[in-house]
């Protein structure tokens, strides 16, 4: 039976969660209700705590759009999923009619909403999506590694938009949530070798954990591309993907785009993820000279099922990137810290209604 109210970690205030008791969500003709097993928590959602979404966000609203549960109800015109199927949802809500969803190209949507974000999400006990958005879980899926499905969605998506392939070698510059995700996914589609590149010792270990055959590199430590260099006699990588978001500045070692393109080869392929608003000390004619191409990448773009099919057949690792699981009603200690030890804390998993 449905409950009228239910628990959710309501950010009240930024900086400010709080687990209150709240109307359950009432569902459209086209909407599936889902109790929310497990939540995660990404990097964006940091920001919205932290006030920085602001004024696109506002408070009170419940976070989370990662997350994984099971459908108690469904609307009259809903067929693709019932009652008692386990789920996760693609939380991203494009306008369908602005120029890039014109061109069926949703990701770079000019007014793209997600649920957690613009609307309420998964840090609730219940929470209502359109029904086209649920992707079905099996059993060889725990609900603790399907909330992950939506992080693994952006590394398959970075593959897809960078091109990667059986053969390519690729370097990941940055080794955080979506760094890591990004290895596993490449890993899927190449034996080739991977290089990342991080300045915490303990998400290098995390990477080497999970596929012993990654070339691990501290730029505080090694040089980057004199490694990469070696170690493909001086052809340089396939791919190169840009994962930190922030500008590094460390003596001696290129800021992290301009360290992706001296990593290709000619005529490669640099992908950027990182959400920075620090200009980059790029010199074209390093790009120009290598007739090499920079394609960027937002969230994701139906690599849901790629996920999902990747985790059903073991060929990624979710539990390597989860450092702690706590219930939802410690959702403003979670946040705290993973402010105040990042390095040590690479993703923790909320359980809601477990």
């Amino acid at each position: 039976m449905i409950k009228e109210k239910m628990h959710a970690a309501v950010l009240t205030a930024y900086k400010r969660i709080e687990w209150q008791t709240v109307p359950t969500p009432k569902i459209s003709e086209n909407e599936a209700l889902i109790q929310v097993a497990y939540a995660g928590i990404c990097g964006s959602d940091q920001h919205i705590f932290l006030g920085d979404f602001a004024p696109r966000t506002s408070t009170p609203m419940i976070q989370g759009h990662e997350f994984a549960g099971t459908v108690v109800a469904v609307g009259r015109h809903v067929h693709n999923v019932k009652t008692g199927d386990r789920v996760v949802v693609d939380p991203i809500i494009p306008c369908g009619s602005c120029a890039a969803c014109q061109l069926g190209h949703y990701p770079a949507c000019t007014s793209l909403k997600l649920i957690g974000v613009d609307m309420n999400g998964g840090f609730g006990e219940y929470v209502k999506a359109q029904a086209h958005t649920c992707y079905k879980i099996s059993d060889a899926v725990s609900d603790r590694h399907a909330a992950m499905v939506e992080l693994y969605s952006i590394g398959f998506h970075a593959c897809n938009r960078a091109g990667i392939q059986s053969g390519d070698s690729a370097v990941i510059w940055g080794g955080g949530r979506v760094g890591q995700v990004i290895m596993q996914a490449a890993r899927t589609k190449t034996e080739a070798t991977i290089f990342i590149v991080d300045i915490s010792d303990n998400r290098l270990r995390i990477a080497k954990d999970t596929c012993a055959e990654i070339v691990t590199i501290n730029p505080k430590k090694e040089e980057p591309l004199k490694i990469i260099q070696e170690q493909t006699n001086g052809r340089g990588v396939d791919v190169a993907f840009e994962a930190v978001g922030h500008g590094v500045q460390i003596d001696g070692v290129p800021d992290p785009v301009v360290g992706c393109v001296r990593a290709i080869r000619g005529a490669g392929t640099v992908c950027v993820l990182g959400l920075s608003d620090h200009a980059v000390p790029l010199v074209m004619k390093e790009l120009i000279w290598k007739e090499a191409k920079i394609v960027a990448s937002r969230v994701s773009h139906g690599e849901f099922q790629d996920a999902i099919d990747a985790m059903q057949h073991k060929k990624i690792n979710p539990e390597a990137l989860i450092s702690a699981e706590m219930p939802g009603s410690k959702a403003q200690e979670a946040f705290r810290i993973l402010e105040k030890d990042p390095d040590n804390h690479l993703k923790i998993i909320l359980g809601i209604s477990t």
